[in-house]
């Protein structure tokens, strides 16, 4: 007869549950940091523009050539690096691109002729280009079939370009360009981190998605259209909201970076906010609102009085162009199943990146118009990204007989 007493058969059934879940942080706690300190790097071009255009005097146009150099690293490689992720699945690129992007990015500052600074920023970039598939991979993984968890890993790269004006600005403003000399120690933890964290770690480990199904290349040529279409206003209102202060508001620099970052707090807001709702209503669904939501708030950005109030609408705007961001990622490798690493390339990286390649155009513009010409040319941006997402199918619908078959 069991004599055991109630609590001690309360404790022994406890005993013989499986361990509780982790949590979607606890699983993405790693992977979301890394992302923040990797896209800190791409932040911190954007961020220190205006520097090089007051301090050492660079044109418009040059200093657009600076975000074209880090958008060409980062961009160009992407696909190809996503392929080799999915095919070899090697265990030190995201570490190591970490570690590149940024010393290539900290030393630009300290060389005085503008062509070794364009080469230093490009090599951040290439190292922007490492870090992304192999990342976006592993975060798929951790993530399992959750867009708020996934939302968790695309947020981190919003925290980056959120803390890079927050925290360069006041260092630039003190120290000159130079400055960004103080941003290479977090690039050495956190590459350290990586590759002991990706030696540790079983070949097959993490809790894979099953890959399955069929590629379907048509809707994600699609997705990657809309990725493009939000990278161009993302990458022209980085470069050129501060500027549109200074110049157009007649502002100073610290109300000219405060701008910057509420855009991009505005971005971060928006990431978190878009994983949510994908869970709830749906990712293609997310990803029309945002298109629908970005113009009215840029055009109220331009609208608003004085140099106060805008502050208000460059969060909103930084809110709703950010609202597809990690829906567009998880959603991209939902459409290649069987290839996430090179779906995160491209959504990461090749299409989020690209809207850097219009920053010349851009600064055409800027010479011409100023600053204003170049926000009011980017309101024709979020109509474009609304329109082709009426096109992308629901990932759920059983694959047509003519999308492109796995492998």
């Amino acid at each position: 007869m069991d004599t055991s007493s109630p609590a001690q058969l309360r404790d022994a059934s406890a005993a013989r549950l499986p361990p509780p879940p982790p949590t979607a942080w606890r699983r993405m706690r790693l992977w979301a940091v890394a992302h923040a300190v990797d896209d800190l790097y791409q932040g911190l071009v954007p961020a220190a523009v205006p520097y090089f255009v007051l301090d050492r005097h660079y044109g418009y146009l040059a200093a657009s050539g600076l975000t074209l150099a880090a958008t060409l690293g980062s961009s160009v490689p992407q696909p190809l690096i996503g392929l080799a992720v999915d095919r070899y699945r090697p265990s030190w690129p995201a570490g190591v691109g970490v570690l590149v992007a940024g010393i290539g990015l900290g030393l630009s500052g300290l060389l005085p002729g503008y062509p070794a600074v364009w080469c230093l920023v490009l090599l951040s970039g290439l190292g922007v280009a490492m870090f992304h598939p192999a990342a976006g991979r592993a975060a798929r993984e951790a993530a399992g079939d959750s867009a708020g968890a996934m939302s968790l890993f695309a947020a981190g790269g919003s925290v980056g370009f959120f803390l890079a004006p927050a925290l360069a600005t006041p260092a630039l403003i003190a120290w000159g360009t130079g400055a960004t000399v103080l941003f290479v120690p977090p690039a050495v933890l956190v590459g350290h981190l990586l590759l002991r964290h990706q030696r540790r770690r079983p070949a097959t480990g993490g809790a894979a998605v099953p890959r399955t199904g069929r590629d379907r290349w048509g809707p994600f040529a699609v997705l990657t259209g809309v990725e493009v279409v939000r990278s161009v206003a993302f990458f022209g209102l980085n470069t050129f909201v501060e500027l549109y202060w200074l110049r157009d508001l007649h502002a100073s620099r610290t109300l000219a970076g405060t701008a910057l970052t509420c855009f991009l707090a505005g971005g971060v807001a928006g990431t978190l906010l878009g994983g949510r709702l994908a869970d709830r209503i749906g990712a293609v669904r997310t990803v029309q609102l945002g298109g629908a939501l970005a113009l009215p708030s840029l055009a109220l950005l331009l609208l608003a009085p004085g140099s106060l109030v805008p502050l208000c609408f460059a969060a909103t705007t930084g809110i709703t162009l950010n609202l597809p961001f990690a829906v567009l990622v998880k959603l991209g490798q939902d459409y290649l199943p069987t290839r996430p690493g090179t779906a995160a390339g491209v959504t990461l990286g090749l299409a989020v990146s690209i809207g850097g390649l219009f920053a010349p155009l851009l600064g055409l513009v800027a010479d011409t118009h100023g600053p204003r010409g170049v926000l009011l040319t980017l309101c024709a941006v979020p109509p474009l990204a609304l329109a082709l997402g009426l096109f992308l199918p629901d990932p759920a619908r059983p694959t047509a007989p003519s999308d492109t078959p796995n492998g």
